[in-house]
C-alpha cells in the first residue's frame, strides 16, 4: 500500500497539513490548546464542515449530531486490505485508554466508498473494532462534501477486468480530533500511537 502513502502525503501537503495546524471555529485569537498541539498553530484553510451522512443503523445525520461529544473522525472504507483496519484499531484502543481515564471520545469512521460499504457492512465493521464506534456512509455525493469538508483525498482504483468488485480506494489517512463548539482541533498522523493518541487528547478535553 506504498502508492497510498505516497499519493496522501502529496495531497496533505498541498492542502498545507504538513506545513502548520489549523486551528478549529471557535478559537478566535487566542489558541485555548496551544500547550496540547505538535508543532505551531498558524491560520489557514478551514477543516471540518457541515455535512449529512447515514449512519450505520441507516438514520441521516447531519454533523451537529456526529460531533456531540469529542470525536475522532477517520476516513476509510471496510475493503481496504491493510491501512484502515490498523488505523482505526488504533483509534479504537486510544478510545479505550480515555475511557480507563474517564474521558470519552467517540470514535468516528467515515466510509470513502459507499459503493460497497452499506450500513449494514459498517456496522459489522464498527462492532469489531468498538462498541461505541460510529460507521458513516452516503451517497457518494454526501461522502464527497464529507470528505471535501476535512480536505480529505481519495479516488477509486480500475478494478481489474473480470473483478469489478475487488478494487482498492486510495485515500488520506489522518484522524481528526473534532470538539463540539470548537470544531476541528488536531489531526493524527499513522505514525501516532494509541498512548500519544491519548495523551494528546486527554490534554485538549482538560483545556476545554
Amino acid at each position: 500500500m506504498t502508492r497510498i502513502f505516497a499519493i496522501a502525503a502529496a495531497i496533505a501537503a498541498s492542502a498545507g497539513l504538513g506545513a502548520f495546524y489549523l486551528m478549529g471555529s471557535g478559537s478566535g485569537g487566542d489558541d485555548r490548546f496551544a500547550q496540547c498541539r505538535e508543532g505551531q498553530v498558524a491560520g489557514g484553510a478551514q477543516i471540518g464542515g457541515p455535512f449529512t451522512l447515514v449512519s450505520e443503523t441507516g438514520e441521516t445525520v447531519t454533523d451537529a449530531e456526529v460531533v456531540d461529544q469529542p470525536a475522532l473522525i477517520y476516513f476509510g472504507y471496510t475493503f481496504c486490505p491493510d491501512v484502515c483496519p490498523l488505523d482505526a484499531s488504533r483509534n479504537a484502543v486510544a478510545v479505550e485508554i480515555l475511557e480507563e481515564r474517564d474521558q470519552i471520545v467517540k470514535p468516528v469512521f467515515i466510509s470513502v466508498d459507499p459503493e460497497r460499504d452499506t450500513p449494514e457492512v459498517l456496522d459489522d465493521f464498527t462492532a469489531n473494532l468498538h462498541p461505541r464506534m460510529l460507521g458513516l456512509t452516503g451517497s457518494p455525493e454526501q461522502v464527497k462534501e464529507a470528505s471535501q469538508a476535512y480536505r480529505t483525498y481519495f479516488k477509486k482504483q480500475e478494478p481489474t477486468p473480470g473483478q469489478e468488485d475487488f478494487y482498492l480506494v486510495d485515500h488520506s489517512t489522518f484522524t481528526y480530533l473534532t470538539l463540539p463548539e470548537y470544531g476541528f482541533v488536531e489531526f493524527f498522523r499513522r505514525e501516532t500511537t494509541p498512548e500519544q493518541m491519548a495523551d494528546r487528547v486527554g490534554c485538549f478535553l482538560d483545556a476545554m
